[in-house]
This record gives C-alpha cells, sequence and structure tokens, in this order.
C-alpha cells in the first residue's frame, strides 16, 4: 500500500509541474519548474526499475537540459529580449485538449497491449551473452543497435557545429562563453576546488561499470562535463580556444573511434559487427571515447559560441 501511495503522489506531482510549467508566466520559474519535473520523471523511472533510463533523463533531461535552458534565459536578458506574452485563454484550452487526446491515445495504446508480452526482451536475453557484456541496455546500444547511438553521436557534433556558428565573425576562433567570475573564498570557488575530484571519480566509474551495470557513456559523460563546467564557473581554468586542434581532436575522438570499429567489422561478420570474443574490450573502448567527446561536446554546448579572447 505504501509504495502505491507513493506512485500516486509522484504522478500527481509530476502532472502538477509539467503544468506549471508550461502555463508559468515567468520563463526563469517555468526552466525550474522543467528541471523538477525531469528530477521527478527520473524518479518515476527508477520505480519502473529502467535505472539507465533514469540516470539519462536525471542528467541530460533534467540537468544539462535545464543548465542550457538557464543560459538562454540569461541571454534574452542581457539582449534585452522582452518576455513571450502569455498565451490567450483560447489557446492554453486547445494545447490542454491536444495533450489530454495524446495522453489518451497512449493509455488506451498501453491498457490494449498484452500483459504476458515481452517484446524483444527474450531475444535481447538470448544474445546477450554474445554481445560481450552483462548490462542489456548497453548490449542494445552499442552492439544490437549500434547504428543509433553512432547516430546520435554525430548529430552531438553537428549540434556544436550550429552553437559555434553563430559567433559573431570577429569572434571566431575565441574561447567559448563569457568570463567567469567568482570570489576566491566563495561557495562557488570552494565547490569548484573540492567537488571535481569526486564528479571525476563517479563519472568513470559510471563508464567503466555501464558494461555490466546500469550507467554508461552517455551518464558518465555528462557527470564530466559539469565537473568542466563547474571548474570554469568557480573561474580556476579557462575553456580553450574553439580552434584549439586538442579541442577538436577529443570532440571527434569518439565518433572517430566508433566509425573505426564500425568498420573494422567488416571483416569479420559486417559493418558495426563485434565478434563475440572482442566484443566486450570493443565496447569498453568505443564507452572510453565516446564518455570524453561526449563530456566536451555538452560542456561546449553549455558555454555557447565564441565571445572573447584568448588573452
Amino acid at each position: 500500500m505504501i509504495g502505491i501511495a507513493f506512485d500516486l503522489v509522484l504522478c500527481a506531482l509530476i502532472v502538477s509541474v509539467a503544468l506549471a510549467a508550461i502555463f508559468g508566466r515567468d520563463l526563469f520559474g517555468s526552466v525550474v519548474l522543467f528541471i523538477v519535473y525531469g528530477l521527478l520523471v527520473a524518479m518515476a523511472w527508477t520505480r519502473l526499475g529502467a535505472v539507465d533510463v533514469a540516470l539519462a533523463e536525471a542528467a541530460i533531461g533534467a540537468g544539462l537540459t535545464g543548465v542550457l535552458l538557464v543560459g538562454a534565459v540569461a541571454r534574452l536578458r542581457r539582449q534585452d529580449v522582452p518576455e513571450p506574452r502569455p498565451m490567450r485563454p483560447v489557446a492554453r484550452a486547445a494545447l490542454v485538449a491536444i495533450a489530454a487526446l495524446v495522453a489518451g491515445l497512449v493509455g488506451t495504446a498501453i491498457i490494449g497491449l498484452d500483459p504476458a508480452a515481452t517484446g524483444l526482451a527474450g531475444n535481447v536475453e538470448r544474445r546477450l551473452e554474445a554481445s560481450g557484456v552483462g548490462n542489456p541496455v548497453t548490449a542494445v546500444l552499442l552492439n544490437f543497435r549500434g547504428y543509433d547511438t553512432l547516430l546520435e553521436t554525430i548529430v552531438l557534433v553537428a549540434a556544436l557545429i550550429g552553437v559555434w556558428s553563430l559567433a559573431e565573425d570577429r569572434h571566431w576562433g575565441d574561447r567559448p562563453g563569457l568570463r567567469q567570475h567568482a570570489r576566491h573564498q566563495g561557495v562557488l570557488a570552494t565547490y569548484g576546488r573540492f567537488l571535481p575530484p569526486v564528479g571525476l571519480l563517479i563519472g568513470v566509474y559510471i563508464v567503466w561499470a555501464g558494461t555490466d551495470q546500469p550507467g554508461g557513456a552517455f551518464q558518465g559523460g555528462t557527470i564530466l562535463a559539469a565537473v568542466w563546467l563547474l571548474v570554469a564557473m568557480a573561474g580556476l581554468a579557462e575553456a580553450p580556444a574553439v580552434t584549439a586542434r586538442s579541442l577538436r581532436l577529443v570532440v571527434l575522438a569518439g565518433p572517430a573511434l566508433f566509425l573505426v570499429v564500425a568498420a573494422a567489422g567488416v571483416f569479420a561478420d559486417g559493418f558495426l559487427v563485434l565478434p563475440t570474443r572482442y566484443a566486450k574490450s570493443m565496447i569498453q573502448t568505443i564507452e572510453a571515447g565516446l564518455a570524453l567527446s561526449i563530456a566536451a561536446t555538452l560542456a561546449l554546448l553549455v558555454l555557447g559560441p565564441p565571445q572573447r579572447g584568448t588573452r
């Protein structure tokens, strides 16, 4: 009974916070509610036993996306862009009706599912040993359906290129983001000195454990990106110029390594086919490269386009 009561309260909170974020009159307040919504959804995924999805939602859905939205609101205010006018009641009612219709269709589809059906879980379990890893999510993302993950990493690089393209011509080649200032003995500077080692250990562990336990490159890479951003926000280290060769190599290392491993499979059974004997070590190598690239790419996306000199 306690578990059911908790789930009902959690569902009510998710719906309430979502509605508050949508209908909020203040942009910053809506962004904060969006972050809270992401954390609540992560709790819901945990209750459903989908720990990998919960980690991704907390790190990327709530954490990274929330920081991006906070940065967007701050940029709008610095440029004196007026906040959008509140939606008219008719438009709000139409959105609520559409959302209710979609929710009803999804609910109907879920109720119509066969309770005894397992989907593709059986196929994954039967092939899990051949994948070389013990985590079925990692097996699907980096072995059975590696195409999807490979394209996702390329999309991240394309998004970073899009953000960099927003830079003014006079700033091209400069450092990304604005210069950060923090009091030497302030809270942010203190966190910037003490938290990064802990975050680094957690990020590396989540990447390493992802082969057999919940975790992986995206979750671990997001934590590593947060470590870099904390150090930058504390004013302890400057982000390199966007034209720095080392920075570009790190951004491209993960997708490039993934493509090399995928192409090597052609000499075995086919593109992106990992030999069972070497599958685990190959997946761990891909995950390590992807984690570094994802961390650098996500941090650079948050920092924004080049807009300050290298001196």
